[in-house]
């Protein structure tokens, strides 16, 4: 059992010792979408949602998802974040997508990739929880890592679809 990096000798799941790893700047940029109608597009972009501004509740949500990621992610460090910014942008050009991006930084021994996916997921369903009441057929898209770069792994970039 020992091959595996999160179970111990006895098979059971364990969090990985990083205290021997060298300590360095580690960003990672995580994408999500969701797609919506145009009412709710509409209500977003004039802030008329009865719930209140739509994107900046959920900037906190992706922010505060990035900061607990350790908490819902069993083998997750918690880690002492030094940023995080949730950006948006409307893609109008065939429906109405909101594209996500969440973009967490530290300097530490271990990588920030689950933090931004965490915070770009939570920013999508808190659009989606917040704009419900007028359609439950939204559609979250893909979440994916667009970016990492730090540690040992050294940097990743997404390629193009």
């Amino acid at each position: 059992m020992s091959e595996f990096t999160h179970i111990n000798e006895q098979g059971n799941a364990k969090m990985i010792d990083v205290s021997e790893k060298e300590i360095t700047k580690r960003t990672a940029t995580a994408h999500s979408s969701i797609t919506v109608n145009q009412d709710i597009y509409q209500q977003i972009v004039d802030h008329t949602n009865k719930k209140g501004n739509v994107l900046n509740t959920a900037q906190i949500a992706g922010i505060m998802a990035a900061k607990n990621t350790s908490t819902i992610i069993p083998m997750c460090h918690p880690l002492s974040l030094t940023g995080i910014d949730i950006a948006f942008e409307w893609d109008t050009t065939s429906s109405y997508t909101l594209n996500i991006e969440a973009t967490v930084s530290t300097s530490g021994k271990t990588g920030v990739e689950m933090e931004a996916l965490t915070a770009a997921s939570a920013t999508a369903l808190t659009v989606y929880d917040m704009t419900k009441a007028l359609d439950k057929g939204m559609v979250i898209g893909e979440t994916y890592l667009l970016t990492k770069s730090g540690g040992k792994s050294g940097d990743y970039r997404r390629e193009s679809k």
